[in-house]
């Protein structure tokens, strides 16, 4: 139940990080933003009139390292979004319900968001192996409501 985009990403994080051990998993879901200007005028829109509701959602995994433990321990967070989020086009043909070149995304975080965070669960597997295969199968292509951060998230 983890991912990774490739070993370029893997690569990212050492097998220290992301090594065997229990590692907890949580969802969460944000509110969606657009950078000022034409994109966040067309998000607000959205918003207003319901179209859909707004939100974006991910997978964070925090790992448990044997020990000794690492002297910080942050936050995996693994989400899928459109390649260029803040491009004007890319919120129009999200929108219109087309299809947009999407990113699997991978980074850490200092602590769990604070709201709409759930523990879902644990896992004892290789961390980084489940996830590097889980992002190589990943489609890219993204499509708000057919092929989403929602179904990235509840592929994982």
């Amino acid at each position: 139940m983890l991912f990774f985009q490739n070993r370029k990403m893997a690569s990212l994080f050492s097998k220290s990080t992301l090594t065997r051990g229990k590692a907890e998993v949580y969802v969460a879901a944000l509110p969606l933003r657009a950078t000022r200007g034409a994109a966040q005028l067309v998000m607000s829109t959205a918003y207003s009139l319901n179209l859909w509701d707004l939100q974006h959602f991910m997978v964070i995994i925090k790992s448990h390292p044997p020990p000794p433990p690492p002297p910080s321990q942050a936050f995996i967070v693994f989400d899928f979004q459109p390649k260029d989020p803040e491009n004007i086009y890319t919120a129009l043909a999200v929108l219109s319900g087309r299809a947009v070149p999407g990113a699997v995304l991978v980074r850490k975080l200092a602590k769990l968001p604070r709201s709409k965070c759930w523990f879902v669960g644990s896992s004892e597997v290789d961390t980084l192996d489940v996830a590097t295969e889980f992002n190589n199968s990943w489609e890219t292509n993204l499509r708000v409501g057919r092929h989403d951060c929602r179904d990235y998230t509840n592929a994982f």
